[in-house]
C-alpha cells in the first residue's frame, strides 16, 4: 500500500503543470522522502525554500486536485497486468538514473531484473535493405551471444530484427515503447512484444496506458533506449530520422556509438558514414571493438568466443616468395626499404608482390609506404 501511495504521488507530480521530470527528480533528491505523498503535505513556503522552486510552481503542487485523473490511471494500469517501477526502486534502470532528464516512472510489462542487465542499443531505419537486415541479425545474434541485452524500440525494420534475432539467440532484449504499455505500435509487432515478455525480457514506457503513439513521442523514448545502455549501435540509417537523433542522445549521455559502414553510394547508408566522418561513432567490424570501448562482462557465457585472431595471410595458398614476406610482417609494420633491406629484394620486385597481398586482403599499405598485416 505504501508504494501504491508512493506511485500515485508521483503519477500526480508529472500532471502537475510546470512541473516537469528534471524538477521532480531535484524535488525527490533535495527532500529525500520514501514516500512522494508526503511531498503534498507540505506548504508554499516549503517549496520556496527549495532551490529552483518559486512561488508559482509552489501554488501548483500545492492546489493540485486532480486525483481523479491519478486514480484512473492506476486503475488502468492494474486491468493491463503491467507494473510500475520508480526512479527510486532498485530495479530501475541504473544507467537510466544518470541521464539529464530519466523518466520518474516506468510501465513495465516482463521481467523487472532485465532493466539493470549490461546493455547494447541497436538501432536503424524501419525499412533496411538486404544488407541492413544481414547486419542487424548478424549484430544482435553476437551480441546476444556474449551475454548482452539487446535494447530497441520494437519498430518496423532494424528494431524489431534485432528483437527476434536476440530471442533466437537465446538473450535478452528490453523493448521501449513510444506509446501506453497497452498499445504496442506497430501493431504487427505485437506477438513480438509477447514473445519478449514470455522470454524473460521486458516492454517498457514511461507513457501512461492508453496513451496513442503519436510523433513527438518517440524522440523522447530514443533517449530512454540510449540512456539504458552503455552503447548505441547504428546499423542502417539515412541522413535524418530517428536513429541520427537517438545517436545524438547517446552523445550527450556520454554514451558509446557504434557504426557499420555502408558502400558510398548507398542513401540509406549515408547517416552512418557521416557519424564516422565526422568522428561522432566509431566503425566496427567485429564485436570486440565494441567490447574494448564499453565495461560489460562477458564471463561465464558458453556462446561468447572472441573473433578468430589468426592472420588472413596464414589461411592463403601463398608462395614461398609471398609467405616470406608476411612472416617478416608478422612483428610489426614495416617500410618497404625496411622490407627490401630485409628480403635482398629490390623495391620495384617487391612492389608488385605487395600488391599482390593487398589485393588478397593479407597485407594493408599505410600511408608513407608502410605496410601491416591485416
Amino acid at each position: 500500500m505504501k508504494r501504491r501511495n508512493h506511485y500515485r504521488a508521483l503519477l500526480a507530480l508529472q500532471l502537475v503543470p510546470d512541473m516537469g521530470l528534471r524538477r521532480i527528480k531535484q524535488l525527490l533528491h533535495k527532500t529525500g522522502v520514501e514516500d512522494a505523498s508526503e511531498l503534498f503535505k507540505l506548504k508554499i513556503s516549503d517549496f520556496t525554500k527549495i532551490e529552483g522552486f518559486g512561488d508559482h510552481v509552489a501554488r501548483n503542487i500545492v492546489k493540485f486536485d486532480n486525483w481523479k485523473e491519478v486514480d484512473s490511471i492506476l486503475t488502468k494500469t492494474e486491468k493491463t497486468g503491467a507494473e510500475l517501477v520508480s526512479i527510486d526502486d532498485e530495479e530501475y534502470p541504473r544507467l537510466l538514473k544518470q541521464i539529464f532528464d530519466p523518466p520518474i516512472l516506468l510501465w513495465i510489462k516482463g521481467d523487472k531484473s532485465v532493466l539493470n542487465s549490461e546493455g547494447i542499443a541497436i538501432i536503424g531505419t524501419r525499412r533496411p535493405g538486404k544488407y541492413g537486415m544481414q547486419q542487424s541479425t548478424e549484430w544482435a545474434k553476437r551480441i546476444s551471444e556474449a551475454g548482452i541485452c539487446v535494447n530497441s524500440g520494437l519498430a518496423y525494420g532494424v528494431d524489431a530484427i534485432s528483437h527476434k534475432k536476440a530471442l533466437q539467440s537465446g538473450g535478452k532484449t528490453v523493448a521501449v515503447l513510444g506509446s501506453g504499455i497497452d498499445v504496442i505500435y506497430p501493431a504487427k509487432n505485437s506477438n513480438l512484444a509477447r514473445n519478449i515478455i514470455e522470454n524473460g525480457g521486458a516492454v517498457i514506457t514511461e507513457y501512461p496506458p492508453g496513451t496513442p503513439p503519436d510523433a513527438v513521442n518517440f524522440p523522447a523514448r530514443n533517449r530512454i533506449v540510449s540512456g539504458m545502455s552503455h552503447g548505441v549501435l547504428v546499423v542502417e540509417s539515412g541522413i535524418k530520422g530517428g536513429s541520427m537523433i537517438t545517436a545524438r542522445y547517446a552523445l550527450d549521455q556520454n554514451r558509446e556509438v557504434f557504426v557499420v559502414p555502408h558502400p558510398l553510394d548507398y542513401p540509406r547508408g549515408e547517416g552512418c558514414n557521416y557519424l564516422i566522418k565526422t568522428a561522432q561513432g566509431k566503425l566496427v567490424q567485429t564485436l570486440d571493438d565494441i567490447l574494448e570501448e564499453v565495461s560489460v562482462s562477458t564471463d561465464g557465457y558458453q556462446h561468447y568466443t572472441h573473433e578468430p585472431k589468426t592472420r588472413k595471410w596464414e589461411e592463403l595458398q601463398l608462395s614461398s616468395e609471398l609467405k616470406n614476406i608476411c612472416e617478416m610482417l608478422a612483428e610489426d609494420e614495416l617500410h618497404i626499404d625496411q622490407i627490401s633491406e630485409k628480403s635482398g629484394k629490390p623495391t620495384y620486385r617487391l612492389l608488385p608482390l605487395l600488391l599482390d597481398l593487398e589485393m588478397q586482403g593479407a597485407v594493408r599499405q599505410k600511408a608513407g609506404k608502410y605496410f601491416e598485416l591485416i
